[in-house]
């Protein structure tokens, strides 16, 4: 898969199952109901299986409504997912730069609020998003970055906070000025998503 974006454009959709049997079941339903043009399952911290589909809207719509509710902790449809979001969750790239004047942080619960949230925060301000870091070795906790000007940082913020509302609240949200260098190099180096996605992305 040569070109992981546009495997996940325009659409993508994620369930987020805390039952493995559950989570393969649906899986393999939704592979058979519809034409996805990518789907990549499997586990994730703690005992969570994740389920996620890319690519025409209509086909991820009936792969979501293949893959049922049981047993389901979290679901997300994106039916205009931002290239930004794609490319911090696929990149193979370990050394993203957070080259903006502060950095944004925003921790949730679940892998499916974190991804709503970034695509909200980097459509509402100019701002990048240097990374996302869903549920592996977080004991199912996600997290994203953004990076910009402090003021638009701070509106990519507020507009993941108001898109998850009616979820459950997020964990966590901080506005950082200026990031300590040494900081900058820890996060661009140990923020990435599971292998099996990163190696179906290049």
């Amino acid at each position: 898969m040569s070109d992981a974006a546009g495997h996940f454009d325009p659409a993508i959709g994620l369930l987020e199952f805390d039952s493995i049997v559950a989570g393969i079941v649906a899986g393999d339903a939704m592979a058979k109901s519809s034409p996805v043009a990518s789907l990549y399952a499997g586990t994730i911290h703690p005992g969570r299986y994740l389920v996620l589909v890319g690519g025409d809207t209509a086909a991820v719509e009936i792969a979501l409504e293949s893959g049922g509710v049981d047993t389901v902790v979290d679901s997300l449809f994106l039916a205009d997912v931002h290239a930004a979001v794609v490319a911090a969750i696929t990149t193979t790239d370990l050394t993203a730069l957070i080259d903006g004047d502060a950095v944004g942080i925003v921790e949730t619960a679940t892998v499916a609020a974190t991804i709503v949230a970034a695509d909200a925060g980097v459509k509402s301000a100019d701002v990048s998003v240097p990374a996302i870091r869903l549920a592996d070795e977080l004991g199912g906790k996600a997290y994203c970055l953004f990076s910009g000007t402090v003021a638009d940082v701070e509106a990519a913020i507020e507009a993941a906070e108001q898109s998850l509302e009616h979820r459950e609240a997020p964990i966590g949200t901080r506005v950082i000025p200026q990031l300590h260098a040494d900081m900058r190099r820890n996060l661009a180096n140990e923020l990435r998503f599971d292998k099996r996605l990163r190696a179906g992305a290049t």
